[in-house]
């Protein structure tokens, strides 16, 4: 279950973005007209993705996906706007690292696709991140095992000093 955030002003965009992803099955949304109301609710519980509007009387979507970045640093970030300022949209890029601009008035498919697309791009994200722990981990076993063997060697020569054939088998004398 992906837990998502939208946050928009205008009450007929939360209405049709509601409309939008009811159909979703395996995402639950909370929709927020107040971005000071969403910023406290997204420090009290964890969400996926937050898509939120870029202009908005209380605190701009920049400044908000910027603040949730430092909540929920794994979190997609998306930014939904009927302005196309470029120098704003570089801004947001850079400073709250969304993941796509999104414009209004939208194409539903697009919406929706854009949104599995950054869900899961997250998810990929994280199983990389997985992938690379468990790869370190694995590389200090290997370290841990490779002293040990040294270890051996030093108090019993003997015992390290084995012979093997091509095919893997121990030779004896």
């Amino acid at each position: 279950m992906y837990r998502i955030m939208v946050v928009d002003d205008e009450q007929n965009i939360l209405n049709a973005m509601r409309r939008l992803t009811r159909k979703e099955k395996d995402w639950e949304v909370e929709f927020f007209d107040s971005s000071k109301d969403a910023l406290q609710r997204a420090r009290a519980a964890s969400f996926e993705l937050f898509l939120s509007d870029f202009r908005m009387p209380e605190m701009d979507g920049v400044k908000f996906l910027s603040e949730t970045k430092e909540l929920h640093p794994d979190a997609m970030r998306l930014i939904l706007s009927g302005y196309t300022d470029l120098e704003a949209l570089l801004g947001a890029i850079n400073e709250a690292e969304i993941f796509r601009f999104i414009s209004k008035p939208w194409q539903d498919y697009d919406l929706i696709t854009t949104l599995k697309q950054a869900l899961s791009q997250r998810d990929m994200l994280m199983e990389n991140r997985s992938l690379a722990d468990k790869v370190r981990a694995q590389k200090a076993e290997l370290e841990n095992r490779k002293t040990a063997l040294e270890r051996l060697r030093e108090s019993n020569p003997i015992l390290a000093d084995v012979k093997w054939s091509s095919d893997g088998a121990i030779i004896l004398d």
